[in-house]
């Protein structure tokens, strides 16, 4: 006699990181800090209708934020309103920063040092209402390090991510995902000056990542950074995948000096 399994099966799971469905088109966008109109503006260049809590394509492409939307900017409150909104949408998905990520901790009420830009959040906050907050708070604790996409052939993290880490769950992924690996030094403009991972990189998914600004974006082994400094008076910058095709806007002003 057949014998017919009726009990109840546990749904598939699946890894935070894993979004290999999802094929595109997307729109990958370089560090925000708090440029509220600049990421208004960089939006509808790329060609979605924007409204304060949200922003959609009429063709379906999908925005890719690759962290560190907080700090330094006029209007940190306004980038996360936005951005968050998109993300509930199913129109934008976005990694943690290292500027995220102390600014979690820092909400959570650990010490740290109101630098670097977090003194102008904290600021900003103060003036929302303590339900945003808790919004804020746990939308920023929820972003994962990294996230593989196009059945593997595209990855995002906001320090950049060696292949033998693709995918990968783990205390080193996620610091290399958000910090990468500093030398101890600093550039002439006081940047530190991070382990060049790019050059050393030859796997055969697409790397987009920021963390560390960049004058103009430059291909380095399938890999490409778009921070280009818009907190800083540079520009804000997207790449269209698969097209890539490169986007930017100036920003308005200085908002923060280096």
């Amino acid at each position: 006699m057949e014998i017919v399994d009726t009990l109840p099966h546990d749904p598939p799971t699946r890894e935070p990181h894993d979004l290999r469905r999802l094929t595109g088109p997307f729109d990958a966008i370089g560090d925000v800090h708090g440029c509220h109109t600049e990421l208004a503006d960089l939006l509808r260049e790329l060609g979605y209708e924007v409204r304060p809590d949200g922003a959609h394509h009429p063709e379906g492409r999908t925005a890719l934020f690759l962290g560190d939307l907080v700090d330094r900017g006029p209007d940190t409150p306004g980038v996360l309103r936005l951005v968050m909104g998109m993300v509930r949408a199913g129109t934008a998905y976005s990694v943690r920063g290292n500027h995220e990520d102390k600014l979690v901790r820092a909400l959570k009420g650990r010490d740290v040092k109101a630098n670097h830009g977090l003194e102008r959040s904290l600021a900003q906050l103060a003036d929302e209402t303590p339900g945003f907050r808790r919004e804020v708070l746990e939308f920023c604790d929820a972003l994962v390090p990294h996230y593989v996409l196009d059945g593997g052939r595209l990855v995002i993290a906001h320090a950049g991510l060696p292949e033998r880490f693709h995918g990968v769950e783990s205390a080193r992924t996620r610091s290399l995902a958000l910090w990468g690996v500093s030398t101890g030094e600093v550039d002439e403009r006081g940047f530190p000056v991070r382990h060049p991972w790019a050059e050393e990189y030859h796997g055969a998914a697409t790397v987009l990542y920021g963390h560390t600004p960049v004058e103009e974006p430059r291909w380095v082994n399938g890999t490409l950074c778009l921070d280009t400094g818009c907190a800083f008076g540079g520009r804000l910058t997207a790449l269209r995948y698969p097209e890539r095709e490169l986007v930017s806007v100036p920003a308005r002003r200085t908002w923060y000096e280096r």
